[in-house]
C-alpha cells in the first residue's frame, strides 16, 4: 500500500481553500444570473488582477475551469466536441476543454459561468492565448482587449517595454470604467497591489520552507491546491488572510520537525504541469517512494516571487507591468528556465529532476528534450522524462508511467540518495554547456 501525505495538513488548509474557491464560483454564478458584478476573463500567467479589484470586478480564469473539469474526469466530452468543430488533435487541450464546455454549457461547479463583461487576453509568452481568447470573445459575444506583453529578451525588460505595457494598462482602466460605470479608484488599486505584495511574501516563505529536510510542504501537488486562492484572491484581504493562516500552520509543522511524509526519502524538482485527469494516481507514484517535490516550475506560472520580486504600491502600474514582463515563468526564455531549475536543485537540495512533457502544450514542452540532456549530461543531475497531457485523459498510460517512475526511484535508491547524500551539481562545463546560462541571483 502506498504511503500517503499526512491528511491532517491537507484537511486544515484545503478546507479553507475549498471555501474560498466555492465563494468565487458563487460570485460567478451570481453574475451569470443577474449581470453583476462585472466579470473579466483573463489568463493566469502574469495577470493584472489588481486592476480588477479597483472596480470590484471578478476574474474568470478559463484555465482553472479547464483544470477543474479534468480533475473531476469531465474533460473528455468537451474536448471531443471541440475536435468535431475542427480543433486539431495537437491543439492545447485546455483550449479544447474550455471551448467545448462553453458551447455545451458545462461548468465545473454547481452554478453557471457568466458571459464575460470583458475578455482580456494578457498575452504572456504563449501565442495560443491569442487565438483562444479571440474565439472565446466571438463565441460569447464579449468585447476583447489584447494586452500585448513583449517577450523578455534580456535579463530584464527595457524601459520602453515597461512604458508600453503601462500605457495599455491605462487603456484597460478606461474600458473597465465604461463597462462597470465606475470611476477608477486609484486608492483601491494601490491597496490591491499592497495585498498582492503581502500574499506574495507569505507564499514565498511557504515555498522556502521546502528547503528544510524534511520538507513540511509539497511544492507541487499541495502547491497546486494553494494556487487557486493565489490567483483568484491575490489582490484582496481574503487572500492575505488565507496565506497568513497557511504560513503559520506550515511554519508550526516545520518547527515540530514534521514533513509531508513520516519519513522523507527522496527530494525532487518538477518541471511541467501534472496530468490532471490522473492527479491522484500520479501523486501516489511519488507517495509510494515517499518522494517529496520540494520545488516546481509550474507553481511559478502565475508569478515568480520566491527569488525576490514583490508588487510595489508606490508605483502600482509599473509593478503590474514588471510582473507581466519579467516575473512569471511563461514570459521567460529557456536559458532562464534552466537557471531557475538549477537553482531549485542546488538550493532545495534535490536528488533529481522530473520533467513532465505535456503533449498538447508547446509553451512548456518545446525544448524539454534538450533540457533533459543538459541536466543529465552537463550537470550530472538524475533526470526522468515522462509524457502525457495535463487535460486529455487519452494520453496517460498509467502502467508505463508507473514503471518509469519506479525505475527512476530505484536508481536513486541504488545511488544512495535515500541516505541523504548530497547531489553534486558539476556546473556548466563540457561540449553541451552554454556560457550565457546564468543562475538566478
Amino acid at each position: 500500500m502506498a504511503d500517503t501525505a499526512k491528511s491532517e495538513y491537507r484537511g486544515e488548509i484545503h478546507s479553507r481553500q475549498k471555501e474560498l474557491m466555492s465563494a468565487w464560483y458563487q460570485r460567478l454564478d451570481e453574475a451569470a444570473r443577474t449581470g453583476a458584478p462585472a466579470t473579466v476573463e483573463l489568463m493566469i500567467s502574469g495577470n493584472c488582477v489588481e486592476l480588477l479589484e479597483a472596480f470590484d470586478a471578478v476574474p474568470l480564469y478559463p484555465e482553472i475551469n479547464a483544470l477543474q473539469l479534468a480533475i473531476r474526469h469531465q474533460s473528455l466530452e468537451p474536448i471531443l466536441l471541440a475536435e468535431e468543430l475542427g480543433y486539431a488533435a495537437d491543439n492545447c487541450a485546455y483550449v479544447k476543454a474550455d471551448i467545448g464546455a462553453l458551447l455545451k454549457g458545462i461548468s465545473p461547479a454547481a452554478g453557471k459561468l457568466p458571459k464575460p463583461s470583458l475578455v482580456l487576453c494578457n498575452f504572456v509568452g504563449c501565442n495560443t492565448y491569442i487565438k483562444w481568447f479571440e474565439h472565446a470573445a466571438v463565441f460569447q459575444g464579449s468585447p476583447l482587449y489584447m494586452l500585448d506583453v513583449p517577450f523578455l529578451r534580456a535579463d530584464s525588460p527595457s524601459r520602453e517595454d515597461v512604458t508600453y505595457v503601462v500605457r495599455q494598462l491605462r487603456e484597460v482602466v478606461k474600458m473597465l470604467e465604461a463597462i462597470t460605470g465606475r470611476k477608477f479608484d486609484y486608492g483601491r488599486f494601490r491597496h490591491a497591489v499592497e495585498c498582492s505584495r503581502r500574499v506574495e511574501d507569505a507564499w514565498s516563505r511557504i515555498k522556502l520552507l521546502a528547503q528544510r529536510r524534511p520538507s513540511p510542504f509539497d511544492a507541487y501537488f499541495d502547491a497546486i491546491t494553494l494556487m487557486g486562492p493565489l490567483y483568484v484572491y491575490r489582490a484582496s484581504p481574503a487572500g492575505v488572510e488565507f496565506f497568513d493562516i497557511a504560513l503559520r500552520e506550515l511554519e508550526a509543522r516545520a518547527a515540530r520537525g514534521e514533513g509531508v511524509y513520516d519519513q522523507e526519502k527522496f527530494r525532487v524538482v518538477l518541471e511541467g504541469p501534472p496530468p490532471y485527469p490522473y492527479f491522484r494516481a500520479f501523486r501516489d507514484m511519488f507517495a509510494k517512494w515517499r518522494a517529496c517535490p520540494v520545488a516546481s516550475t509550474y507553481s511559478t506560472v502565475g508569478g515568480l516571487w520566491e527569488f525576490g520580486f514583490r508588487h510595489d504600491a508606490e508605483d502600482p502600474f509599473e509593478a503590474v507591468a514588471l510582473h507581466m514582463l519579467e516575473h512569471n515563468l511563461t514570459n521567460r526564455n529557456f536559458l532562464q528556465r534552466y537557471a531557475q531549475l538549477r537553482r531549485y536543485v542546488e538550493d532545495w537540495n534535490a536528488h533529481g529532476l522530473i520533467i513532465h512533457f505535456v503533449k498538447s502544450c508547446r509553451l512548456f514542452s518545446a525544448g524539454q528534450g534538450d533540457m533533459r540532456d543538459y541536466f543529465t549530461r552537463v550537470l550530472g543531475v538524475p533526470t526522468l522524462y515522462i509524457e502525457s497531457d495535463l487535460e486529455d485523459p487519452r494520453y496517460f498510460a498509467e502502467a508505463q508511467t508507473k514503471n518509469r517512475m519506479d525505475a527512476f526511484f530505484e536508481a536513486l535508491e541504488h545511488a544512495g540518495a535515500h541516505r541523504g547524500l548530497p547531489l553534486a551539481v558539476s556546473g556548466p562545463a563540457g561540449p553541451h554547456a552554454n556560457p550565457n546560462l546564468k543562475v538566478i541571483p
